[in-house]
């Protein structure tokens, strides 16, 4: 268990965080969210041990490791992926050699009676026992199993980790963290190097893991589907619910309504009583009554509603400019890195304002074919055309590092404006969200998010009809990603988006191009259609292994018995599911038409009926957590 108590901290005297305290308990699943700069890896690093707070104290349960995946790191080792991987069991292979020099010592004495020779023993024992414990004498087979399943093939164990880009090197980082397997996980934006396979796979393990996790991501969809918590940043303090991020939402803006509805109510109240001070309380006959009810003005609890950051970017992007109808047209283009082939023999047509999206393993060459289409790359093999008139707008997935960290904000975009654009280029930044002293900053010291904002606030200096997108949304805070898809949504142009961000490509796009070994196959519709026909095949293939395993244990009786006590588990497991769904059902019911009601009729926002809500909102989080846990 972790806690964290009272816990400050500023920058250039400016809080970040301001007497804050919560705790993560022994199995917690948290997410860890709030606004682009609003301190959540700040908050990691104290956790972790790296930085110190200015107020407050973190005490961590004796015996309880903490494991820390930053956002970004430069790893530096000359090890191979396997090696480096490996790193992770330095406790078994501390206790391995210590075994081996307490049995090489046993088999040098010959005083097999003493003492000393039977503490040997029992350190052996001893040894051997914890060995066992952590996994001992399968280290190598544990590791390769996490590594194929963050997108690492066989063929890459014995590959040096230098030989590959920083994002596969930050996947062995985390490999590392999941075999360490420590009681505490603090995971800053795991998902950013993943793709959509890796992080699904990421998300099974996350499920079934021991200890606690804190997770900070902006993919709703992964916040949703690994963590029972979440903890979000709002000017410097706390926001605490018991539920995932979506129920979250839900919960907080139907909170924040009762609340109104209720400050509403009191502020109305205390008008009349006021009115009736001011009328009454020289008049002799009312006076009194006039002082009672200045005393319960003073006395009234008053009630406050929730304050919370409600700055969000705000653009569209120009319209589009007419291009000819096909914008794009590739024929068996190929691409290799000396003996690497990337991809071979790929056909792809994009006509004027389709949106379609890239996806598939890191590696299999998304962003090489989107590198081909805007121009970067040259040397494939193949035909490939643009359109006429096609004027392409590009966001390159390293794009930060791509800007000039010696340039200001303002100078980032008004060195490569023209025109009648340069005098809108503070507007443009405003609409980012940098304007006063923002704009004057260095680029090297903007977070992750802020230089993404940056990046595309580039993209509306000219008016383009093709955007190829590469990882758009790495970094961006959840309004932040909804705002994006809104303008993107309304864009009338042609998009190519390469991205891992589910919930993000959600009704996006109508194609979807699956890389995937050195092919490109186009899937009909969005990316929820496109996962769940993948889906379908996984399963038909667990069918049949079934089907298998059904045949081979025929006439086996213990079997039979077992089969019969896993399908009566099954059938108790789904009643109680059934009952429970039915309960939040008509909690979730109840909740609905009581917050109806007061928000309707503020007389109805009674202190009784606020009780009442929370109550309800508290039985609500109590289903939905045993729910969880059950489903």
């Amino acid at each position: 268990m972790i806690s964290i108590n009272h816990l400050s901290i500023s920058f250039s005297g400016n809080p970040l965080f301001d007497n804050i305290s919560f705790i993560i308990k022994d199995r917690d699943r948290i997410g860890l969210t709030g606004k682009n700069g609003a301190g959540k890896s700040t908050l990691l690093k104290i956790l972790s041990g790296l930085q110190m707070p200015d107020n407050g104290n973190i005490v961590v349960t004796s015996g309880h490791e903490i494991g820390y995946l930053p956002q970004e790191m430069i790893p530096n080792s000359s090890r191979t992926i396997i090696e480096e991987a490996m790193q992770a069991f330095e406790k078994t292979i501390a206790i391995e050699k210590s075994i081996a020099k307490i049995q090489k010592e046993i088999s040098e004495r010959t005083d097999f009676e003493s003492i000393e020779y039977h503490r040997l023993i029992e350190r052996l024992a001893e040894n051997n026992e914890r060995y066992h414990l952590l996994g001992g004498g399968n280290e190598r087979a544990t590791a390769e199993k996490v590594l194929l399943g963050l997108g690492f093939k066989h063929s890459d164990f014995d590959r040096p980790i230098t030989q590959f880009s920083s994002g596969w090197q930050m996947r062995v980082e985390l490999a590392k963290i999941l075999l360490r397997s420590p009681e505490v996980m603090l995971l800053d934006e795991p998902t950013n190097h993943l793709d959509i396979e890796s992080i699904e796979w990421l998300e099974e393990f996350l499920q079934s893991y021991q200890g606690a996790v804190v997770v900070v991501s902006h993919d709703r969809r992964f916040l949703d589907n690994i963590t029972n918590r979440t903890v979000e940043i709002v000017l410097g303090r706390i926001e605490d619910y018991n539920v995932s991020y979506s129920l979250y939402v839900e919960q907080r803006q139907q909170r924040r309504d009762i609340q109104q509805a209720a400050y509403d109510n009191q502020q109305k109240e205390i008008n009349q009583i006021e009115h009736f001070i001011e009328r009454f309380r020289y008049k002799a006959t009312k006076a009194r009554q006039a002082q009672s009810r200045l005393k319960m003005l003073e006395k009234m609890d008053r009630i406050e509603v929730d304050t919370f950051d409600s700055s969000a970017i705000s653009f569209r992007f120009p319209p589009a400019p007419h291009s000819g109808k096909v914008v794009v047209n590739t024929l068996q283009v190929s691409k290799s890195y000396d003996d690497l082939k990337v991809f071979s023999n790929v056909d792809f047509i994009l006509e004027r304002g389709e949106k379609v999206a890239f996806v598939g393993k890191n590696g299999e060459g998304k962003t090489t074919f989107s590198r081909i289409i805007v121009g970067e790359i040259t040397d494939y093999s193949g035909t490939f055309e643009r359109g006429h008139q096609v004027k392409i707008g590009y966001f390159a997935q390293n794009q930060s590092v791509l800007l000039d960290g010696e340039k200001t904000v303002f100078e980032t975009l008004d060195d490569i404006a023209t025109g009648d654009v340069r005098t809108r280029v503070r507007r443009i930044l405003g609409c980012f969200l940098f304007s006063g002293e923002d704009i004057d900053k260095k680029v090297k010291v903007l977070s992750g998010g802020e230089k993404t904002r940056l990046a595309l606030a580039k993209l509306l200096l000219e008016p383009v009809n093709l955007l190829v997108l590469d990882e758009p949304t790495n970094h961006l805070d959840m309004l932040s990603k909804d705002i994006l898809k809104s303008a993107l949504l309304q864009y009338n142009g042609s998009l190519i988006v390469v991205s891992h961000d589910r919930d993000f490509l959600e009704s996006l796009t109508t194609k979807v191009y699956e890389f995937r070994n050195g092919g490109v196959k186009e899937h009909i519709g969005d990316v929820a259609e496109f996962l769940k026909d993948r889906k379908i095949e996984k399963l038909s293939e667990l069918e049949r292994a079934n089907d298998v395993r059904s045949d081979n244990s025929a006439g086996d009786k213990s079997n039979y018995h077992e089969q019969k006590q896993i399908e009566r588990e099954e059938r108790r497991k789904k009643s109680r599911i059934e009952r429970l769904e039915k309960e939040i059902s008509d909690i979730e019911n109840s909740l609905s038409e009581l917050s109806e009601l007061m928000t309707s009729n503020p007389a109805l926002c009674t202190i009784e009926n606020c009780n009442r809500y929370e109550k309800l909102k508290h039985s609500l989080d109590s289903k939905m957590e045993e729910w969880a846990l059950i489903a």
